[in-house]
């Protein structure tokens, strides 16, 4: 099998900074695809960017956790607050979605709301997958599925990142966490295909998340396994008091520089890797 890599950011609308960042790396980089937040404070922004960015691939970055509604509070007031937020202890939100009907109902139709809000963008709908890998959770991929089949879905993340590439690069124990996510992951994979959809083979950005370095991601790309892979980052060009607060221990700057280094692409021509999209096109050439 050959190397291909899809190589992405989430977070596009979360704020300018994280913008700005995608449509750097972007132009100067490696990034070929951006998860949006269509409720997030500076999703007009991310919007406009990409329309002025025709070769970027933009999909959906469900919010079931820690972030904005894209519905009014009083409609899902189980699961959000007064002030549109959604929760952020993710325990119990993954007990309310999985046994509160109330939550159940709410989810459903705030997911279907972030969907419609996409299609209003004009822009065209390239994947889906969930903030804080959120999707995981059963019935947040369920309604994420569901929705995403009516509004023309084929392409869902799975956050399935194998141990021994990471071990490569630098010394990583295998948790019991590590273990519950493959078992997830499989829950997930199994919730794609049945819908028709398809999925990544593997996925990087979880052990380092926040700090996806130019070093670390370098070395990486000599060891990805065969299939499709996804690098996922979390750029920005600058941190403002949402991000040092939402995310208060992320290089946002250090994963910017990481996507534009010439390290990182001279790294993809060495190891024969090729860049592409979620429809398989390559997109970028090294």
């Amino acid at each position: 099998m050959t190397r291909q890599l899809i190589v992405s950011a989430d977070d596009f609308g979360l704020s300018e900074e994280v913008n700005e960042a995608v449509e750097v790396a972007h132009r100067d980089g490696l990034l070929s695809t951006a998860s949006l937040m269509v409720a997030g404070p500076a999703s007009m922004d991310a919007v406009r960017r990409a329309r002025r960015l025709p070769n970027l691939r933009v999909g959906l970055h469900v919010v079931a956790i820690e972030g904005e509604a894209a519905l009014p509070p009083s409609t899902i007031a189980a699961i959000a607050g007064p002030d549109g937020q959604l929760g952020r202890d993710q325990l119990k939100l993954g007990v309310d979605y999985y046994f509160r009907p109330a939550a159940r109902r709410a989810l459903a139709r705030e997911i279907e709301a972030q969907f419609r809000a996409f299609a209003r963008s004009g822009l065209h709908l390239d994947h889906a997958n969930a903030h804080k890998h959120m999707h995981l959770h059963p019935t947040v991929g369920h309604f994420l599925i569901q929705s995403g089949l009516q509004h023309g879905l084929r392409h869902v993340r799975t956050p399935r990142e194998p141990v021994a590439p990471i071990q490569a690069v630098e010394t990583r124990l295998d948790t019991i966490g590590d273990a519950a996510l493959r078992q997830w992951c499989r829950v997930l994979r199994w919730q794609i295909q049945r819908a028709g959809m398809t999925t990544n083979d593997w996925c990087f950005g979880i052990a380092w998340s926040g700090h996806m370095s130019a070093g670390r991601v370098s070395t990486l790309i000599g060891h990805l396994p065969p299939g499709l892979s996804e690098i996922y980052f979390h750029p920005a060009t600058a941190r403002n008091g949402q991000l040092s607060t939402l995310m208060p221990d992320y290089d946002h700057v250090g994963e910017l520089d990481a996507l534009t280094h010439p390290m990182f692409r001279q790294a993809v021509e060495r190891a024969d890797v090729e860049c592409v999209s979620w429809d398989g096109a390559r997109v970028i050439s090294a």
